[in-house]
């Protein structure tokens, strides 16, 4: 039954449906505001549902896409409307159905005006991501890639913070101008094969003088969104100023996308070129992982310091791609879709007692388990994850990608390991401030207790963090064939380059 209908596309737009019932509804503004929010709630949740027909449907031993769906798009021109997700791109369309609803339900009540618009954009957001990691078919790969940069830059700049409009500028002007360079790359490869079919692009041997300024320019895009020191100023700002929901999905999803556009374009169509920028990655990364953990023991406002440890974060997943090894790339992959789980729910925390204090400051907090201790045991488990503690989905994923890295240059693995220890300080010393300690404010201690609402929202978190934790075959067999036949593909490739 799977196979005979078009899942992907159900899947992708199906949250557009829900944009139009939410166009179509009337009443005055409070219950405007009721209903989008049922409605939003209801078609995200039956997305994600109807996604885990994928994981269900799925044949891990099988290295190719699968639930494919092609057809001509613009004529004879070789662009073509194809969708399929391998072992590499349908954890992603998992993790993106699995958190806009829990986004959408974070928003409950944080968001009180233009409610419909604001579900609007969540919607398209949601579409937009599956989309990207569903298209096999390069100018459909871009438009969604494009694409997701509306809704948040909306997102963002409407609903944000005081600095919103700054922030929201900034965020759309450093993810654009890079994905520009991509778009000219994309265009000199068309012009070359006559297709825009990823699957064809993959198995295309570009020329390696060639490949270099490919790579160069898909980097500049994949580089901004990942995103890799010295181009991640954009994120602490837009974190910052995002409500809580955005920055739920700004890092559980769209941080990842540059991840994805290593593994989906630059290691396969131009493996030569990936083999000779390793190292400088590897610096960029390792960079990364010590500096912006060094900036995130400085900070003083909450959502700040957990930005600047995503971008450590991501710093481990590109050392862990590049390092061209099974357990790297494995590592990566697992980092990515355990740093989305566990970093939503961190940004959540923030937003629990923000929603309370309305502040983010960590000296305006301090004795908070005293008022509210299933919260404290839920931020618990989410710090020691983010630090790694074995049990736990971050444990496995920097594990990989510290064997991966050892094998293909001890010293980036001691580096990394280095940003491990700083990753225990900062988060540390977070959650003793605020956690722990006396409650000498007043304000802290009138907090009431987590709401049914936010246990929901906690508790599926809580679940999969452990269950990839202490199971990790679960993702890592799903992973497993498409990752080995990347690597067979850039062995092949970097070996006969050598023979020439």
């Amino acid at each position: 039954m799977i196979s005979s209908w078009p899942i992907l596309s159900v899947v992708t737009y199906l949250p557009l449906l829900g944009v139009l019932f939410l166009f179509l509804i009337r009443g005055d503004e409070a219950s405007v505001a009721r209903n989008a929010k049922r409605v939003a709630l209801w078609v995200s949740g039956f997305t994600f549902f109807l996604s885990l027909n994928l994981y269900w449907g799925f044949d891990a031993s099988l290295s190719g896409y699968q639930f494919e769906e092609q057809a001509d798009w613009i004529g004879k021109t070789g662009i073509s409307y194809h969708l399929g997700v391998d072992g590499i791109s349908m954890p992603f369309i998992l993790l993106s159905t699995f958190l806009t609803p829990l986004a959408i339900l974070a928003s409950w009540h944080a968001i009180t005006h233009r409610v419909r618009d604001y579900m609007i954009a969540f919607l398209v957001l949601e579409t937009m991501m599956i989309g990207m990691f569903a298209s096999l078919d390069m100018l459909m790969f871009y438009l969604f890639f494009e694409g997701v940069l509306i809704p948040m830059f909306l997102i963002i700049g409407v609903w944000g913070g005081a600095e919103r409009v700054y922030a929201a500028f900034k965020f759309f002007l450093y993810t654009l101008l890079g994905s520009v360079v991509m778009l000219v790359c994309m265009l000199v490869m068309y012009q070359m094969t006559g297709t825009t079919d990823i699957p064809q692009l993959a198995a295309y041997e570009f020329a390696p003088a060639l490949q270099f300024w490919l790579f160069l320019g898909f980097f500049a895009s994949f580089a901004v969104k990942v995103p890799m020191w010295p181009v991640h100023t954009w994120l602490p700002d837009a974190h910052v100023q995002a409500p809580t929901a955005g920055s739920m999905i700004l890092a559980g999803v769209l941080l990842k996308m540059g991840g994805y556009g290593f593994l989906r374009f630059s290691l396969p169509m131009f493996p030569d070129a990936s083999a000779y920028f390793a190292p400088m990655i590897f610096v960029l990364s390792a960079i990364a992982v010590i500096y912006t953990s060094l900036v995130a023991l400085a900070q003083s406002d909450m959502k700040k310091l957990i930005a600047y440890s995503s971008v450590a974060h991501m710093g481990f997943v590109t050392i862990g791609i590049f390092t061209l090894t099974e357990q790297g790339i494995d590592g990566a992959m697992f980092q990515m879709i355990s740093h989305g789980l566990v970093s939503a729910a961190l940004f959540f925390c923030v937003g629990v007692v923000y929603d309370r204090l309305h502040t983010r400051e960590i000296d305006a907090y301090g004795g908070v388990v005293d008022a509210m201790p299933r919260y404290a045991a839920f931020f618990m488990f989410m710090m020691l994850a983010s630090v790694g503690l074995p049990g736990t989905s971050g444990f496995v994923g920097e594990m990989l990608v510290l064997v991966g890295a050892w094998k293909a240059a001890p010293w980036v693995a001691v580096f990394a390991a280095t940003g491990l220890v700083l990753g225990a300080c900062y988060m540390l010393w977070l959650y003793r401030r605020v956690v722990f300690g006396k409650a000498e404010k007043s304000e802290v201690l009138e907090m009431p207790p987590l709401d049914s609402r936010e246990i929901a929202i906690f508790v599926p978190l809580t679940i999969l963090v452990l269950w990839f934790g202490v199971y990790p075959s679960t993702l890592l067999d799903i992973m497993d064939a498409s990752v080995s036949t990347l690597l067979s593909q850039l062995n092949g490739s970097v070996l006969s380059a050598s023979l020439r």
